[in-house]
């Protein structure tokens, strides 16, 4: 079972901004992981200390987010979601159930992830997702109560293990940047299978989560956040 990280002192950018907080772990995944693979030594000191992983503490919005990342580049999804947000002055589930899907259709979102969005928001409102019990949970047992929700698949499921969770060795083999950087990288932009993502990536336990944002950092060099 994996104990849920520590989380170091809050990340303020702007007072009235949202509170972002950064994993504990941070560091010391960098040393290791900079010690161990060739790759992350040159890669890690390339960017400022300050782009590490952060949360903003809220399941539902980080659920709601990786959704309509869904299939989309990044630019196209941060675009999508500000217009989405912007629908109602909080952006909770009871907020969300309230909205007309056309609204929600205009923001950009298909009609599919409409409906997966508002059965997420159901879901929350119901109780039928328990935030509380999920710190002692494992990352095999939240992907599987995850994925039983209507269009949270596992790539959604996983990014709610690094995003909100924060979750130190998660791997998304599914992740189209992910699979860009490890061929960058380490096969000089050769097409990469799974099996071979994951054969580099071996090398990154118990950090796979870190080594995966630098990954993500190296073909984009502005974070995503969730």
């Amino acid at each position: 079972m994996t104990a849920a990280p520590k989380v170091a002192d809050p990340k303020v950018v702007d007072p009235k901004a949202p509170v972002l907080r950064a994993p504990d772990y941070w560091d010391k995944a960098c040393t290791e992981l900079m010690k161990h693979d060739r790759i992350m030594r040159k890669l890690i000191p390339k960017y400022p200390k300050a782009e590490f992983l952060t949360t903003r503490g809220d399941p539902f919005q980080t659920l709601a987010r990786a959704i309509v990342g869904q299939q989309i580049s990044v630019k196209a999804a941060q675009s999508v979601w500000e217009r989405t947000i912007a629908l109602t002055k909080n952006f909770t589930a009871k907020a969300v159930l309230k909205l007309d899907p056309t609204a929600l259709r205009a923001a950009g979102l298909s009609q599919r992830k409409v409906e997966y969005m508002q059965d997420l928001a159901t879901h929350f409102e119901s109780g039928g997702l328990s935030s509380a019990k999920w710190d002692l949970l494992d990352d095999d047992t939240v992907i599987a109560e995850l994925t039983a929700i209507r269009g949270i698949g596992r790539w959604t499921a996983e990014m709610f293990l690094i995003f909100y969770l924060m979750r130190p060795n998660v791997l998304p083999l599914d992740d189209i940047g992910l699979i860009k950087g490890i061929s960058l990288a380490y096969f000089s932009g050769e097409p990469v299978s799974r099996h071979e993502a994951k054969e580099v990536a071996a090398n990154w336990a118990p950090w796979q989560t870190v080594a995966t944002w630098y990954m993500w950092r190296s073909i984009d060099p502005i974070p995503v956040e969730y």
